[in-house]
């Protein structure tokens, strides 16, 4: 399938990249990372990058491209990150003559013209970095210091259940390039004063169910003051539960504009159909949705409270 995707990269003199809306690290490092592996190996080609600003690392320098209609017209757009059609950043990919998709989510349903998802990959920057090293395709210093910042983050620095000895083949593979660690993970990993301290009264939040699934609950009076704080706490505080010892899964709660954000994690069990069940999706151990009200999200935490009674799957 990776010889098909290039096909259709040289195939085209337009290229337009979409991916998940709220980027994460690794939905805005697959398409950056493609964003500068195409144009290194196809100078001649003209690459969009389309989408909502990312937030949450705001670090990253870079205009997103508004496109008119028109431009999509005989032109290829390309998917990453985005396991749901509801949830890509611009859904005008619909008028592209063709479409391809690069993803890492459980499979729910076609896309693309050309779906290649690989759950098994721990993130979509690994499967993007996995096509470039199949198709010896030139590797820049840009292109693999946005894949290798995808896969770090969504693989919890390398501390998942996904990370395989392919990931850290992959993670050479890039490495190969002078990336430079130190000023990466500092930009995604070091916080302001304020924040830690933030963090640090967020732990004081924490309960648990009569299971001991463990959860926090942030009402919009809450949240600090910031451009889409809702998201930017969500993922922000759902890491805080990850160690607590006898705890098997957890949740995040946050109130937004459309609801209640919920994040969901576990370290022993698949807690993807519950995140189905109220209209979202992603990983076994590692999803997420949006639900109406305060009284929908415990009857979330009451599922995922039966989930924590049984034996681990």
């Amino acid at each position: 399938m990776f010889k098909q995707a290039l096909k259709l990269i040289k195939r085209y003199d337009t290229i337009i990249l979409h991916r998940h809306s709220h980027p994460d690290g690794d939905a805005i490092g697959s398409q950056l990372g493609l964003y500068h592996l195409i144009k290194d190996n196809f100078p001649q080609k003209t690459v969009y990058i389309v989408g909502d600003e990312a937030v949450r690392l705001p670090f990253i320098d870079v205009t997103f491209s508004e496109l008119p209609d028109e431009e999509f017209a005989g032109a290829l757009s390309i998917i990453l990150d985005c396991g749901a059609s509801h949830m890509i950043c611009d859904d005008r990919y619909k008028l592209a003559e063709k479409t391809v998709r690069f993803d890492h989510h459980l499979y729910c349903e076609k896309i693309a013209d050309l779906d290649i998802v690989e759950s098994t990959y721990e993130s979509a920057c690994g499967l993007v970095a996995m096509f470039a090293k199949k198709c010896k395709l030139k590797l820049s210093v840009s292109s693999a210091t946005y894949l290798y910042m995808g896969m770090v983050t969504d693989s919890g620095r390398f501390s998942y259940d996904h990370v395989t000895a392919r990931t850290f083949e992959l993670a050479a593979f890039l490495l190969s390039q002078p990336i430079d660690l130190n000023t990466l993970y500092y930009n995604l990993y070091a916080d302001d004063f304020e924040t830690i301290i933030r963090k640090a009264d967020n732990m004081h939040k924490i309960q648990f169910t009569e299971h001991n699934a463990a959860y926090i609950y942030t009402a919009r009076e809450e949240l600090p003051e910031g451009k889409d704080a809702a998201r930017v706490t969500s993922s922000g505080l759902v890491s805080l539960m990850r160690d607590i010892k006898g705890v098997f899964v957890w949740a995040n709660f946050t109130e937004c504009d459309d609801g209640v954000h919920v994040e969901l994690r576990s370290n022993r069990y698949n807690i993807n159909p519950i995140a189905v069940k109220y209209g979202g999706g992603g990983h076994k151990k590692a999803s997420g949705c949006t639900v109406p009200d305060r009284e929908t999200a415990m009857q979330l935490l009451a599922d995922l409270d039966a989930l924590a009674a049984t034996e681990a799957v």
